[in-house]
């Protein structure tokens, strides 16, 4: 019986050590699952991996590639990221898994964030890594990258498409992906296209109806219309493209995939990875472009070669 008693507890005792965290030179706690490969990362290889950052406190997750676009990049040795898997990367190979936990105090000490409304003192970030594969060249890289991205494309008109149907709503497809649904078309003689400035009123949303932005309600802060030249990248794509399916006066609904809105990184802190974007729109008017002053010693209408 104290044989079987002592060998139970050296078998506890050693899976409370394979499950310990090991510490990086900054303090980074980490463990690393190995796989089947052997074959550690090198400097100069390109790396495709999964990573996720969960912040516990609020058990929320910051970021998080699984199930979406992989991270790519190069290994490089000789610019180890503080406090960051980064710095372990020369000892993981393709299969391998971390998981980390970054402090938020020492990410401040080392001048790589500020407490704010999501990162207070005393903070944990979680994070996970899962190692994918490596790459010999950045052209191989890219190539793999593109497939990862039409995956992408197809997953979220899909998500949209799915959501539309349940919802009811006759938004029909245009070329770039974005999902359009016209209330009023406007008038066909003064188009959005491209090149004229538009005035717009516009509120918002995601798919789940909470506000995130917008013009459009009389008890909102922001009561000046969006004014923007169609075609100047000074909005999200998605908008960009959906507002030239109205006219002078149109309304309706612009539906947004992630990819042509903010992406996986979304923007932080109103806008998180991977949001489909809803806009219910009005365009107030369509003119000519507002013209530019003229550059400093300039005179208008000179082309400057």
């Amino acid at each position: 019986m104290r044989r079987i008693t002592i060998t139970l507890l050296a078998a506890v005792v050693l899976l409370a050590s394979c499950n310990q965290y090991e510490k990086t030179p900054t303090g980074l706690a980490y463990k690393i699952q190995k796989g089947s490969s052997k074959e550690l990362l090198k400097q100069g290889q390109f790396v495709k991996m999964h990573v996720e950052y969960k912040l516990p406190a609020k058990d929320s997750v910051l970021s998080s590639s699984f199930g979406r676009i992989p991270v790519y990049f190069m290994v490089d040795t000789t610019r180890m990221a503080k406090h960051s898997f980064i710095e372990i990367i020369n000892q993981v190979a393709p299969g391998d898994k971390i998981e980390f936990v970054m402090n938020v105090d020492t990410l401040k000490k080392l001048g790589m964030l500020e407490y704010n409304n999501i990162f207070k003192q005393k903070d944990l970030i979680n994070g996970k890594v899962e190692v994918i594969k490596t790459f010999t060249t950045q052209e191989l890289m890219m190539a793999d990258y593109q497939k990862e991205m039409e995956t992408e494309k197809v997953r979220e008109n899909k998500e949209i498409k799915d959501f539309l149907a349940k919802k009811g709503s006759k938004a029909t497809e245009i070329a770039s992906g974005v999902f359009v649904e016209v209330t009023n078309a406007g008038d066909a003689a003064i188009k959005a296209d491209s090149g004229k400035q538009v005035s717009v009123l516009y509120r918002g949303t995601f798919v789940d109806g909470k506000k995130f932005d917008g013009n459009m309600d009389k008890d909102g802060p922001n009561q000046q219309p969006l004014v923007f030249v169609v075609g100047g990248a000074s909005v999200i794509k998605g908008l960009d493209d959906g507002i030239r399916s109205f006219g002078k006066g149109g309304r309706g609904k612009v539906y947004i995939p992630a990819l042509l809105g903010y992406g996986p990184n979304g923007s932080a802190p109103v806008i998180p990875p991977y949001a489909t974007l809803v806009f219910d729109i009005e365009v107030l008017d369509v003119t000519a472009p507002t013209p530019q002053p003229a550059q400093p010693g300039m005179p208008q209408g000179v082309p400057n070669h």
